[in-house]
Formats: structure tokens, C-alpha cells, sequence
């Protein structure tokens, strides 16, 4: 299928996955686990398809994810030291804010333990009930999903048939960009492991038709689902557990 191939990844394993804290917007980049698992899929690019197009997250361990990429297939390069700034060797990169992890407010970079301690009540009541529970000074799930819209709508208004879009994120506004993309109207829990790509083929010329062809499948393709062909053969170490909210 010749469309739009979007391909969402989430970053590789980081220093705050391995002390298992809940990162939300915490700067913290990769461990020497992250760097290999995004060395390696900089290695097999070819192989998925080199994109036309990078948008990541400006957060350390994503932005850190794609230039190790970058690296391993095209040698070392003059990255931005800072996003937002953006730069266009080898291939178009744009750092979008919007594409940053969930803000979680007073739980950022605390492991469990430490908010149990900190904030008692409040993780006995998260323990207690299916019901989401604001956190002090998080951002809500609605601005979330306001977010993941705000960033696929003008995507699939910008980009045409034939674009490879790759785009390094986070967790838990990976699920919601997903959601989006699917037309869901609620937002599903799903396995995202670090380095994890999520492909979609799509007919952008379709896009936007209200006939038969919103119900024509082989339009609207999931090519990958939480896959990683590049670390099959490479004898890379399985990462730790997600942490949540990481």
C-alpha cells in the first residue's frame, strides 16, 4: 500500500526505569540498555524503512533514543544540544512538545515507595479504586487526549501519501496518539515495551471520506503492534518491567 506510513516508537530503557521511578516529565536519559536497544534499531532502519519525516519528543531519553538512531545508521552528526531547535541532516527532525509524557505532577521522578511515604492517603486511595483520582498538580486525562489530537490532526493534514513519519515518544501519550489515529472514543491500555514501534499505513486521500471507504480495511493498515524486529537477533538484554507514567 503506497500511503502515509506512520510509524509511533516509544523511547529506549532509561535511568529512570531502572531505579523504577515514575518519570513523567523528569529528565533523566537513557541507561547503557536504552542506548543499545536504540543503536540497534538505528542498525535495522532499512529494513522498517527510513523515514522522510521525525517528530520526537524533546525530553532527554527520547530525544537521546533518535540521535543514537540517527548515529548508528548515519554516522555521527551535529544534533541539536537543546531542543526545540530544529534540524533537517540527514532527515527532517522537529521537536514537538506535545509529544512529551504524561505530566504527573507531585508523583514526577518518585518511586512508589517514596509517594507512598510522601503522599499516604492519596496512594491508599489510588490502591482502593478503578476510579481515576486527580494527582496534585498532574495533567488531567482530557487535556492528554487534547493533546495527542492536537498533534495527529495537523499530521494527517500536512503529510501525503508516500511520507514515512516516525515519531519517538513516551508511554502513556503513545496510548492516546494511538486512540486518536484509531478513532477510539476511549483510551485502551496495551503492552509498550522500550523501543517498541507501532506502524500504520493509511490513504491520506481518504482520510477525510464519509463513504464506504472508512470500512474498507485495506485502507487503514496496523502493520506493527509493540514489535521489535531489531532487537530479535541481537542478543540484546530483555529491559526491565515499564515502569508506569515512565
Amino acid at each position: 500500500m503506497a500511503g502515509l506510513h506512520l510509524t509511533f516508537l516509544r523511547h529506549g530503557h532509561s535511568l529512570g526505569n531502572a531505579a523504577q521511578r515514575m518519570e513523567g516529565r523528569a529528565c533523566a536519559g537513557l541507561s547503557d540498555l536504552g542506548r543499545q536497544q536504540a543503536t540497534a534499531l538505528g542498525q535495522h532502519w532499512p529494513d522498517l524503512g527510513l523515514p522522510s519525516h521525525c517528530y520526537c519528543s524533546p525530553q532527554p531519553r527520547a530525544a537521546q533514543t533518535l540521535a543514537a538512531m540517527l548515529t548508528a545508521q548515519f554516522g555521527p552528526l551535529t544534533l541539536p544540544v537543546a531542543p526545540p531547535v530544529n534540524c533537517t541532516n540527514p532527515v527532517p527532525v522537529v521537536w514537538r512538545p506535545d509529544l512529551q509524557e504524561y505530566d504527573n505532577g507531585i508523583f514526577q521522578n518518585l518511586t512508589w515507595a517514596e509517594a507512598s511515604q510522601q503522599y499516604p492517603d492519596l496512594c491508599q486511595q489510588l490502591m482502593t479504586t478503578a476510579d481515576w483520582l486527580p494527582i496534585p498538580q498532574a495533567e488531567s486525562l482530557a487535556a492528554g487526549r487534547q493533546r495527542a489530537q492536537g498533534f495527529i490532526d495537523p499530521l494527517l493534514h500536512s503529510h501525503r501519501n508516500g511520507d514515512r513519519v516516525w515519531v519517538v515518544t513516551h508511554s502513556w501519550i503513545l496510548q492516546q496518539l494511538v486512540a486518536v489515529l484509531l478513532g477510539c472514543d476511549r483510551t485502551w491500555e496495551f503492552p509498550i515495551a522500550h523501543t517498541g514501534l507501532f506502524e500504520f499505513a493509511l490513504d491520506c486521500d481518504r482520510w477525510n471520506r464519509q463513504d464506504d471507504s472508512r470500512l474498507n480495511s485495506s485502507l487503514w493498515q496496523i502493520r506493527r503492534f509493540n514489535q521489535r524486529p531489531h532487537l530479535a537477533s541481537s542478543g540484546s538484554t530483555p529491559d526491565h518491567p515499564a515502569t508506569p507514567l515512565a
